[in-house]
This record gives C-alpha cells, sequence and structure tokens, in this order.
C-alpha cells in the first residue's frame, strides 16, 4: 500500500535563491548560519541522521562548500538536493501551496506600514470591538509584551502585520475570549476580500502581566482557498487519504484536508506524524506536517541556539519516523521558505529549501530542482496521481 509523509521544516532555508536581492536576503542562508554560529562559538552540531540522508550533500550543491559540521564519514540513505521557488512571496502560504503543485504566480496583497483606515472602521462597526491597539508592523511577542496590558484595560484587540501577506490579531485567551478572537478573525477575513490578503491569524496569548505574556498553542491561520487544485485536491479525487498535522489544514484552508490532527510543540508534532504512519496503513495515504516551531519559537525570534538545539532534537527522531515506514512509503523532508535566524530584522528569508527524500534501498543526488512543485509532482507519482505543475524526480 502505497503511502507519502512529507515534513515541513517551517522555514529551514539552506541558502540565497538568485533572485534573493528582490527581497534584500543576498547572503541569507538559515542552516548555513546555524552551521557558522555553532562552529565560531566552539559549539557542537550534532545532526548526523539528517548528514546521512543527504542534507550536508543538498547544501553544498547550493553553496558550493561544505558544512562545517558534515565530515562526510558516512554513507548516504536519502536522495538529496534542492529546490527554487517561483512563487512570487517568502511566505508559508506561498511555499506551502508551491509544493502541492499550485504556485502563487501572482502577487499577493501587502500592507506596506499600516492598515487601510476604511478597513479598520468596517471591522469596528462589523464586530462592535471599542477599538483596536498597534496597527503597525511588529514583532508578535514585542506588541504582546507593549501593549498587552493595555488590550487587557480595554478590551481593544492588537491589530498588526509583517513583511508578509497577513493580518494578525493577538488578544488575550481568557479576558477576550477565544471564541471571541476567532470570530473577529472571520469577520477580518472577510472584509480583506478586495485586498488580497494571504492569511488571517488568530494570535492569542496568556499571562498576568507584560513579564509573563506568551503566546498559546491556539493560534489559528484564515486563508485564502488555493488559488488551482492542488495535490490534497487530486487525492481526495483519486480515494487516497488525506491527513493534514498541526497547521497543514488552516494553509490549504481545509480544501482537501480530510483528516485534522492538532498538535503543540515539536514532539507532539513528531509523535502525531509517527502515530498516523503507525495507523493509516490500510489505504493509499498522503500524510503532510508543519513542524511550525522552527519558523515561530527560532527563525523570527532570531535564536540561533535554539534553532540549533530544535534541528538535533528533530535528527534524534528520525530513526524513529523511519522505522515507523513500511518498503512502498516514502518520506520527504523540505521546508517552505528561510527564516534565517542570524538576519536583520525578523521576516522570512527568500532561500533554496532542500528537497531531502528516504526510500529503502535509494540514494543519489537529485540536483537543484527549478520549483519547489517538484515535491508535490514527486508524491502524485508515488501516488499514482497527476497534478499539473513540477516534475517528478
Amino acid at each position: 500500500m502505497k503511502r507519502a509523509i512529507i515534513l515541513v521544516l517551517d522555514s529551514f532555508g539552506i541558502g540565497a535563491l538568485p533572485d534573493a536581492d528582490k527581497f534584500g536576503d543576498v547572503g541569507s542562508n538559515t542552516l548555513g548560519h546555524i552551521d557558522e554560529y555553532c562552529h565560531l562559538n566552539n559549539l557542537s552540531f550534532k545532526i548526523p541522521n539528517l548528514l546521512k540522508l543527504g542534507l550536508g550533500m543538498a547544501y553544498s550543491r547550493v553553496n558550493n562548500k561544505q558544512l562545517h559540521c558534515d565530515k562526510r564519514d558516512y554513507s548516504t540513505n536519502g536522495l538529496y538536493g534542492a529546490c527554487k521557488e517561483i512563487s512570487s512571496g517568502k511566505d508559508t502560504t506561498s511555499g506551502h501551496w508551491e509544493i502541492a503543485g499550485s504556485p502563487v504566480l501572482f502577487e499577493w496583497g501587502y500592507f506596506k506600514e499600516k492598515f487601510p483606515q476604511e478597513l479598520l472602521d468596517k471591522i469596528v462597526k462589523r464586530s462592535g470591538i471599542p477599538g483596536y491597539l498597534g496597527n503597525c508592523h511588529a514583532s508578535g511577542t514585542d506588541i504582546i509584551r507593549d501593549l498587552g496590558e493595555e488590550h487587557i484595560k480595554t478590551g481593544k484587540p492588537i491589530f498588526y502585520t509583517s513583511a508578509d501577506s497577513v493580518f494578525q490579531i493577538a488578544c488575550h485567551e481568557e479576558t477576550f475570549g477565544l471564541d471571541n478572537l476567532y470570530n473577529l478573525c472571520k469577520i477580518v477575513r472577510e472584509e480583506l476580500e478586495p485586498y488580497n490578503i494571504a492569511r488571517v491569524i488568530a494570535r492569542p496569548f496568556k499571562g498576568t502581566d507584560a513579564s509573563n505574556y506568551a503566546r498559546t498553542g491556539n493560534r489559528h491561520d484564515y486563508s485564502l482557498l488555493p488559488n488551482n487544485k492542488t495535490l490534497f485536491d487530486v487525492c481526495c479525487e483519486n480515494n487516497i487519504e488525506t491527513i493534514a498535522i498541526g497547521k497543514i489544514g488552516d494553509i490549504y484552508a481545509h480544501q482537501g484536508t480530510q483528516i485534522e490532527i492538532m498538535a503543540n510543540g515539536l514532539s507532539d508534532l513528531i509523535d502525531k506524524s509517527i502515530d498516523a504512519i503507525k495507523e493509516y496503513k490500510d489505504k493509499p495515504t498522503f500524510i503532510m506536517t508543519n513542524l511550525v516551531d522552527f519558523d515561530m519559537l527560532y527563525g523570527h525570534r532570531r535564536d540561533t541556539k535554539g534553532y540549533k538545539e530544535a534541528l538535533e532534537y528533530l535528527d534524534t527522531r528520525i530513526p524513529g519516523i523511519i522505522n515507523s515506514l513500511t518498503s512502498d512509503d516514502i518520506l520527504i523532508l523540505t521546508a517552505d521558505h528561510g527564516c534565517d535566524p542570524t538576519w536583520r530584522g525578523s521576516d522570512h528569508t527568500r532561500e533554496h529549501i532542500p528537497f531531502i527524500m528516504y526510500n529503502s534501498g535509494i540514494s543519489h543526488d537529485i540536483g537543484i530542482r527549478d520549483t519547489y512543485a517538484d515535491i508535490g509532482q514527486t508524491v502524485a507519482k508515488h501516488l499514482g496521481v497527476t497534478i499539473a505543475t513540477g516534475i517528478a524526480v
């Protein structure tokens, strides 16, 4: 029974794309700079299982140099390479849609500084909120620290955005209420129709004051529908079970994601992925998991050491993931964009992503692919279905 599993290491870029100059990201390199940080600070960086799958080889393909942590004292046991992005952005939605065969070949709408007053007035009128705070570009952790107490005192939600096509709303989970936050996000999603904004994100947080505010695991994304059929749609049409773990269902606007499994934190996401691999084995199946912590906790927060330690933890789980597979399964490790923790600012970075695939007994270099869509096309070929975009390896 053929199955395919994709684990998306959210933000795990491996070197700037040729068009990185358009995004101010020339020289960005998420993996390379983590490796360099460890080398310069005499820190061990132990990712032997990822290296055996070919991650170091893929990195060398992109950068024409070797990782400091890659001693090449192993034999590779995976297919390895990298992918360029043809979508217009460097965001989660564009990256995931392209992986699944629906590249974003149009321009998203963006908020360059503030939200349009006309939009804000409509949101206030429809929702009945007493007003809003923020209305700016901001780091999510910074803005809840700075405005959280005023939010709790006034009941005004915190509105903010970033370099991505996004409208984010932070509210205290207990004083404002989770359902109230979600309902507000649904109203904003509807009012954003003329602006072509990819996502509205609910950012609930808890805590008693600015010293201990922390975002919770009840984040929810409200995405536009993909612009074309994705791998999820095609699988559904061909009686292939689709399983979305973590925020995957949100990213694809719940279109074609038959079974959605929630999980919080890297360990839980990996556990739930292994559980799904073991449980759903009676029919052809496509499983996709987003490992969001790499982006949310370490990339955006510019926590290089934390990113390194999370990669090392994932590496320790690789043998268990592989042991849960059958001989008819393929496992793909990839990313959706970069988020170099050493880079200026707190936004994503325009980078190549790794394309690492495990299929028992097969190992070779698949080169640098022209589009992320080659990942979805490879899955489609393995499962015996057809999608419109990409070339299978």
